[in-house]
């Protein structure tokens, strides 16, 4: 998004804004949008907002979207819809006027269009200018009617992160999202990532250490690094020097009450000698992998760019799997490429059964615009790709309730981290990223305890305390 009307230098250093705020955001996608969606209640957090899950109650109200799946623009035009009517409601009582941000990623690919076609919207930020939320709603509040668009590079965002201090992040719960990542260089002929991300960024080392280091002192006991590319980290030490993801992940392991580590997600081409050692060496680096291949059939990943071909997918499997014989792999397919055929399907549902995934998630593909596919010949009827996308799905459950089954007779270290829907139930996380169901277990919440696996199913495990 190019900036519409970007916003100068603000005083945020007076008083918060007087009276109980509330804060209202709604995040579509991935992992690092909610990632994003906690740092944006972060930075609002010293004007006096705190969030709420009503927003019918709320003072500001963010949207922040994904712009991966199919109609995902449409979606948010639709829910803006919803929001300028509540508002007008709102109004109508006599209450204060509702803020109305758009964030994230369609933000970024259609700001200006957003602004044309709703004017309902106070606010558009992309995903590098949330950092700016206090500036550009203190200006509309300031101005209003005046309507504001940003756009700033990463490292701007990160550096007015970090001003705050690790102990400006709140978090909830033992388990976390960290962002060491952002962009990617691959540009694979289906994403628009490249264009709503920009190019691969790694945070500092300091600066992603400092951060975990305030999350363990706030109770976190594991944390899932972030990246669209994440093992093509390569942040700068104290030193000067590069670090890899592997390296990142032996100094986190280091930090005391930090246990367990995971990173999401990957691609095969950045799945490094050191990162694979890592996997046999780093006791708190999890056996859970997510390493999306996309396709089985050779000529479909040339035509998506993947830059890797089927056989070194399951030969980096391979290699993987030595390191960490216990490894869980999870995956990600498209089905119904432009031009992909019957056999090219065939050879998806080939690759799966050779390479056995714990979970995996599948999709119909869908044309982005701007992207090279959306304009490729021989898009797939929908009809076929619902077909084909069934028939992936029904492998993909049977292994992944045969992997679930598998775990019954054995103890796994889980880290309990919620309570559960009945009294005394706890559930938390097996080292293969499962949720266990667990009676007798809510007083041990930010713990990891051995616990017996009594049954696996599709979706979670239970299991009794053992002693119990």
């Amino acid at each position: 998004m190019s900036a519409i009307l970007t916003a100068p230098e603000v005083d945020t250093s007076a008083a918060p804004i007087p009276g109980p705020k509330r804060l209202f955001i709604k995040t579509y996608g991935c992992q690092m949008n909610v990632y994003d969606s906690e740092r944006m209640a972060d930075v609002l957090r010293p004007l006096g907002y705190a969030t709420t899950d009503e927003v019918e109650a709320a003072d500001f109200v963010i949207l922040n979207t994904c712009h991966i799946r199919e109609k995902a623009a449409e979606k948010i035009y639709s829910e803006l819809g919803k929001m300028r009517e509540l508002r007008e409601r709102k109004i109508a009582r006599g209450e204060a006027r509702m803020t109305i941000a758009v964030a994230g990623c369609v933000a970024q690919a259609e700001g200006e269009e957003i602004m044309l076609r709703q004017p309902a919207v106070d606010i558009v930020v992309g995903p590098q200018a949330y950092h700016q939320l206090p500036e550009l709603l203190t200006r509309t509040a300031r101005s209003r009617g005046e309507r504001i668009g940003a756009d700033f590079a990463p490292n701007e965002k990160f550096d007015a992160l970090n001003a705050g201090g690790p102990s400006m992040r709140g978090v909830k719960g033992y388990t976390a999202f960290l962002t060491v990542q952002e962009g990617c260089d691959k540009f694979c002929s289906f994403c628009v990532v490249p264009y709503t991300r920009g190019a691969e960024w790694s945070r500092p080392v300091t600066d992603v250490l400092a951060e975990a280091r305030g999350l363990a002192d706030q109770g976190v006991r594991e944390v899932t690094l972030l990246g669209q590319n994440v093992n093509a980290y390569d942040g700068e030490g104290a030193d000067g020097k590069v670090w890899t993801l592997a390296k990142l992940a032996r100094a986190l392991a280091d930090i005391p009450g930090l246990d367990r580590i995971r990173y999401t997600t990957s691609h095969p081409n950045d799945m490094s000698d050191d990162l694979i050692a890592a996997h046999a060496e780093v006791e708190a680096l999890m056996p859970y992998l997510h390493l999306p291949v996309q396709a089985g059939s050779d000529r479909i990943l040339r035509l998506m760019n993947r830059k890797h071909g089927r056989q070194k997918y399951v030969d980096l499997i391979g290699r993987i799997r030595e390191a960490r014989p216990d490894l869980a792999l999870a995956g990600e397919m498209i089905v119904g490429f432009p031009s992909e055929t019957d056999r090219e399907f065939e050879d998806t549902l080939d690759l799966v059964r050779q390479v056995n995934y714990a979970a995996c998630f599948s999709f119909m593909y869908s044309a982005r615009p701007g992207t090279p596919a959306s304009t490729m010949p021989g898009q797939v009827p929908s009809a076929v790709m619902k077909d084909r996308l069934k028939a992936l799905q029904d492998l993909l459950t049977e292994q992944q309730v045969a992997f679930n089954e598998a775990q019954t007779g054995r103890t796994l270290n889980v880290l309990f981290d919620r309570k559960g829907r009945h009294p005394g139930q706890a559930v938390g996380r097996s080292p293969y990223l499962q949720s266990v169901h667990v009676s007798g277990a809510d007083h041990l919440l930010g713990r990891i305890v051995p616990v017996k696996i009594e049954q696996g199913s599709q979706n979670s495990l239970k299991g009794v305390l053992v002693g119990a």
